[in-house]
């Protein structure tokens, strides 16, 4: 299962998850079983990638035959922004569990501080006649009550935030009486979020990364052209030859290293194994050292042509 993290709330989850964001319900069979017989514990899922009757139906095999238990994984899933109104969240977190076929999930966070519309007709993505999405703003105060609610129905066991900045995360944690045990951010040697995760630090918030390898497989339309790709920098390379690993192995190992959770996603054989064979090595302080050169703020993933006039946009102040 690779090495645990403790949470704030005592529970342990383990360090590496497998990210399911880009991974359709047809594929997931092959490939979530493929995790898990790799070794993979820590499946992060979410109502929106549409794949968690998938993941579901994948976890029941394995219960039912005993070759794992309930308690030997950690599932994580998301509350999706057509959801964040007070009245419309228990909805959502019941449906996510009945897709998922789970009484409880072990973390559930809220996708993003920004919210759309619910028109009450399923569509998660609502544009309106000029193609652009229609934004709601809701009280994430009252959205996290209302979660804080079923975690005292034992229907979630921790509770974070996805993609909040630094005034968003401290909004919460002010208020709540089930902190937040981590936040889910894009997070990778171009974009350390050393900040964010120093800021964190200080209220025994979690650093959790996505996209730890810059997202080389993210769809062409969320690709600009002239992008740096990160897997390609020379500096990975000559310390991945140094141990007998690959730049992806390095990169992971390196956030590892620093105390951040990471979710690694990968849909061939090869990739899945090797995202989570990063126990067996340490990178030195100039290892270290030398991949903090390569930062330089690039961020994959702004949301801006989503949410970009959005009052609660994440990506308005530094950090």
């Amino acid at each position: 299962m690779g090495d645990l993290i403790k949470l704030n709330d005592g529970k342990e989850a383990p360090v590496v998850a497998f990210g399911t964001e880009q991974v359709p319900s047809e594929t997931i069979p092959q490939v979530l079983k493929e995790a898990l017989d790799a070794g993979y514990r820590h499946i992060d899922t979410a109502y929106s990638y549409g794949n968690e009757k998938a993941i579901g139906d994948v976890l029941r095999q394995y219960f039912s035959a005993g070759t794992l238990t309930r308690d030997d994984v950690f599932v994580a899933t998301k509350l999706w922004v057509t959801f964040l109104g007070k009245d419309d969240v228990r909805g959502a977190v019941e449906e996510s569990l009945s897709r998922l076929q789970l009484a409880h999930v072990d973390l559930l966070l809220i996708h993003a501080p920004f919210g759309f519309k619910n028109r009450g007709d399923g569509n998660l993505f609502p544009l309106d006649e000029h193609k652009n999405f229609e934004l709601e703003n809701y009280d994430l105060i009252e959205t996290w009550k209302a979660l804080e609610k079923l975690v005292s129905e034992g229907k979630i066991r921790s509770l974070g935030v996805s993609n909040f900045n630094s005034v968003q995360t401290d909004l919460i944690n002010f208020v709540a009486t089930v902190k937040p045990v981590l936040n889910q951010v894009e997070c990778h040697a171009y974009l350390p979020q050393k900040e964010l995760q120093d800021f964190c630090h200080k209220r025994h918030v979690l650093l959790q990364a996505f996209a730890p390898l810059g997202s080389p497989g993210r769809p062409e339309h969320m690709v600009t052209e002239g992008e740096p790709v990160l897997l390609e920098e020379t500096v990975l390379k000559t310390i991945g030859e140094k141990y007998g690993k690959t730049p992806a192995q390095v990169l992971i190992r390196n956030l590892i290293q620093r105390g951040i959770m990471v979710v690694a996603q990968g849909v061939t054989h090869s990739r899945i194994k090797e995202n989570f064979q990063v126990f067996d090595f340490n990178l030195s302080a100039e290892d270290m050292a030398n991949i903090d050169l390569l930062r330089c703020d690039h961020r994959f993933f702004t949301f801006h042509h989503m949410a970009g006039s959005h009052p609660q946009y994440p990506f308005q102040i530094p950090f």
